[in-house]
């Protein structure tokens, strides 16, 4: 089956997964609202990330940084100056584009529907010049140059500057990582490919800190780890990529891309970075506070490196939900990892207009509702049988459990295999070791 980006956007507005920002009045261009079943699924990924890379190490501590902060650390990041993309303008109806999205002018220009203008004929580019992906706000009553500030591009930033505070307060010693999860902000030029690349999203960030001359070896063993944990979500059609030389940003030794195959191609849902010691040197420079580190063992004085896998959570959930997409003879049926799906079971009773079922069924619905370690439980009554086995299929839940009159003669009840359809009786006692 070929995967259409068209119909998972369909499942996902259909099932509420994820609506388009402000839709009432019309939309807002690279926005998106994530509806009850999508806010689970992210919950779920970032949960995983975060056991993964900060609950089952002891080498990782958390942080929750502002998102907006004093803007001279923009401006010792180098991203007030440089965090920029190409973009081109029509001079005939103005619209904005970026301008390595532009397809190649060839011998087909005249036929490709993208430059066509709504003015009339083929647009007429200017130039290409350089425009800043950082939005500019205000803090304070007045609206001038002393009170600008700017919503973070990334959350590295909030890492970096806490530094010296985690050294302070924690009982970390090199290596050691700092990891967030929070929203950033791009003021993009154009947005595409759904919520791939958008003006506001989540990243997954840790800066692990190493002595110089001992990143090589963390590189790559972070580049491994990155790779077995998505392989651990059941993550396939990943691949790793390492970026050219002469493609690396200017503070990086080496950066290796996770990419996934999307419908529009392979792209990078993960980027491993040697960020070198570029950023705590560069923010001790700017802020004149001492940034460095002092091993207490040998006494020993450096500027650690960093290494850093930085992953975007919409991009991954995107692939995800591309990923899990299967069409059936007779049923769509979203095959997402356990741990990753929004409901981890749904209690039917087998009709709703049987009061002892509809008992029986709230019963064992209550039994695994409280359940917290499980997850969320759905209960469903609606319409027949089938039709709310493949409204689950859909969504993604693992497995259904249904109530019927043998349950009310023997206290077993059926349980259905999302993968499989297979159903099998078990009793009523057994469904949370089953379910675990």
């Amino acid at each position: 089956m070929t995967k259409s980006l068209e119909k998972v956007v369909s499942l996902c507005k259909r099932r509420g997964f994820i609506f388009p920002g402000s839709e009432i009045y019309g939309g807002i261009g690279g926005f998106y609202d994530f509806g009850p079943l999508g806010a689970e699924l992210k919950f779920n990924i970032k949960q995983a990330w975060w056991k993964d890379i900060v609950q089952m190490r002891d080498d990782v501590v958390g942080l929750n940084a502002a998102i907006i902060m004093n803007p001279k650390i923009w401006e010792a990041s180098g991203h007030v100056t440089g965090f920029s993309d190409p973009m081109v303008e029509c001079k005939k109806c103005h619209q904005r584009f970026r301008a390595d999205f532009i397809p190649a002018g060839s011998g087909d220009f005249m036929n490709d529907s993208f430059f066509d203008c709504d003015k009339g004929g083929k647009h007429e580019f200017t130039e290409a010049k350089q425009f800043n992906l950082m939005f500019k706000t205000f803090v304070g009553p007045v609206e001038d140059s002393a009170s600008v500030a700017y919503l973070r591009p990334e959350t590295a930033g909030g890492i970096f500057v806490n530094f010296k505070n985690v050294l302070d307060t924690m009982r970390v010693k090199v290596p050691f990582g700092i990891a967030q999860i929070g929203k950033a902000f791009r003021n993009e030029v154009n947005p595409k490919d759904y919520i791939f690349r958008t003006r506001e999203f989540e990243q997954m960030e840790m800066e692990f800190f190493v002595k110089p001359g001992e990143d090589d070896q963390w590189f790559k063993k972070w580049v491994d780890d990155r790779v077995a944990w998505y392989e651990s979500i059941g993550l396939k059609n990943i691949r790793k990529f390492e970026q050219p030389k002469e493609e690396l940003a200017h503070y990086s030794k080496g950066t290796t891309d996770i990419e996934y195959e999307f419908p529009f191609g392979w792209k990078e849902i993960e980027g491993i970075a040697n960020r070198t010691d570029f950023d705590l040197k560069a923010h001790s420079n700017g802020s004149g506070q001492e940034l460095s580190y002092t091993d207490p063992d040998s006494g020993e004085k450096f500027t650690p490196f960093v290494i850093e896998p930085s992953a975007g959570v919409d991009r991954i959930m995107l692939a995800i939900l591309c990923d899990a997409y299967n069409e059936e003879e007779d049923r769509v049926v979203l095959k997402l990892h356990p741990k990753l799906a929004p409901y981890k079971a749904a209690v039917f009773p087998l009709l709703k207009n049987k009061p002892e079922l509809v008992s029986k069924a709230r019963e064992v619905y209550s039994l695994l509702a409280k359940n917290y370690s499980l997850g969320p439980i759905a209960w469903d009554d609606r319409g027949n049988i089938g039709k709310r086995y493949y409204s689950q299929d859909e969504i993604g839940t693992p497995c259904c459990i249904t109530i019927d009159f043998q349950t009310l003669e023997d206290g077993t009840v059926t349980v259905r295999d999302r993968d499989t359809t297979k159903q099998k009786r078990v009793k009523t006692e057994e469904l949370n070791d089953i379910l675990k």
